[in-house]
């Protein structure tokens, strides 16, 4: 055991610096998002998810929207509560916790992001319910189409694996319009 995490602490130490500045698997993990995320965005349990959250929201204020954020991240302190168990209990959800199991590895987490940014559906639970005020969100939803973003290499002290997080767009095949996001984080050594 003492080996294995001196090699994870040495492999840190090499790859820290690439943390810090572009990140060294933008290609890989590029393809990897096109391979195994792009055909789940046009499938209907996606779409109808966020056409349903983005008409239910259609309404909130930024204040409702903060106080849903609030609550949010109490209920994830605590562990658990009414708004994070409806989203982990939905549909999409369930999709999605089936996605990441059936990655091997790769991906270590997955959720989807409707027209505010806030959480449609998710793997796991997520430290905030609002992801609008991030890179996430603002470089692929307003961006529209196609976009895709890829944030920097961070080490995951929790899984003791280095993993970056991939978003994109998601537009709905029937009117070409973009209604949500989707992030991905991917364990960048399953890419190796």
């Amino acid at each position: 055991m003492r080996v294995s995490k001196c090699i994870v602490l040495g492999a840190a130490a090499l790859l820290l610096p690439l943390a810090s500045g572009a990140n060294e698997f933008d290609t890989e993990l590029r393809t990897a998002y096109q391979t195994h995320i792009v055909p789940l965005l046009s499938q209907g349990i996606v779409i109808d998810a966020i056409l349903a959250q983005n008409a239910d929201h259609a309404g909130l204020t930024d204040a409702d929207v903060e106080a849903l954020d609030q609550q949010w991240r109490q209920e994830a302190e605590a562990g658990s509560g009414p708004l994070i168990d409806a989203v982990l209990g939905n549909a999409l959800s369930e999709f999605l916790a089936q996605v990441k199991a059936d990655s091997d590895g790769m991906i270590t987490e997955i959720f989807v992001m409707d027209n505010r940014g806030l959480n449609v559906a998710q793997s796991d639970v997520t430290s905030d319910y609002m992801q609008g005020d991030e890179a996430k969100w603002l470089e692929t939803f307003p961006v529209g189409g196609d976009a895709v973003f890829v944030d920097e290499l961070e080490f995951d002290e929790s899984t003791n694996a280095f993993q970056s997080q991939v978003s994109g767009s998601i537009v709905d095949p029937a009117t070409g319009e973009t209604i949500g996001a989707i992030t991905v984080g991917v364990n960048v050594e399953s890419l190796l």
